[in-house]
């Protein structure tokens, strides 16, 4: 391919006008961009059954629309996963239980259990991707300039090391009062500038008294 391989940590496929992750690529690259493509599908695995140890992966800037991370068992090391930039409208991290199961949603065992910073910026979601307790190392996310309308209780739930939430320019007109409150490690900012709020929202400013958090709701409708 035309991928650029400094035969240490570094593969640089962007502006290559791939439209697939070439087969010929080396699993020892630390940092591996793909950005500025025509990528339209990405499968973690993709046919390959021995583990990366890739700890920085860009795919912003493609054509990418689906996406599942269900599969990702092969990336035990990633760190941070860029998806800017691109027409993503499904994010899949978790997997439906079986027909007869109690539970709408059933586990990923080993679901990049290393992942730090998920962003997901200038895409199509409506909503958060369900599962993000299931990234149990998470502790960044960014999904602004979305279309998410709101957040729901259960849209952080288990995300116990989630310390900075970016969510602006969203067209976001309901907060549940929950939504944040057991997210104890948030220190950073609760990014919700640029939303349709139309009223103020204090029991989640009461909720999110943590000290040196920064909550951010300029720019709204009211």
């Amino acid at each position: 391919s035309d991928c650029r391989w400094d035969g240490e940590f570094l593969l640089n496929c962007s502006f290559t006008g791939i439209s697939t992750i070439p087969e010929d690529i080396s699993q020892t690259a630390i940092t591996a961009d793909f950005s500025y493509n025509n990528i339209k599908t990405f499968l973690c695995t993709d046919g390959r059954n021995e583990e990366w140890i890739l700890k920085h992966l860009n795919l912003s800037n493609n054509l990418i629309s689906e996406l599942s991370l269900t599969t990702s068992r092969n990336l035990p090391v990633l760190e941070i996963l860029n998806l800017n930039g691109n027409a993503i409208h499904t994010l899949t991290l978790d997997t439906p239980a079986p027909a007869h199961g109690s539970k709408k949603y059933g586990k990923v065992d080993r679901l990049l259990p290393a992942l730090k910073v998920l962003s997901v910026e200038r895409n199509n979601l409506n909503m958060v991707p369900r599962g993000l307790g299931l990234l149990q190392s998470l502790q960044t996310v960014h999904m602004s300039s979305n279309g998410i309308r709101q957040i729901d209780v259960n849209d952080f739930q288990n995300c116990s090391q989630l310390k900075d939430i970016d969510l602006q320019n969203n067209k976001i007109t309901k907060i549940h009062p929950d939504a944040f409150r057991d997210l104890n490690k948030l220190q950073v900012v609760v990014d919700l500038r640029g939303n349709a709020l139309t009223t103020p929202l204090p029991q989640i400013l009461i909720t999110l008294s943590f000290f040196q958090l920064e909550v951010d709701l300029s720019n709204n409708a009211w």
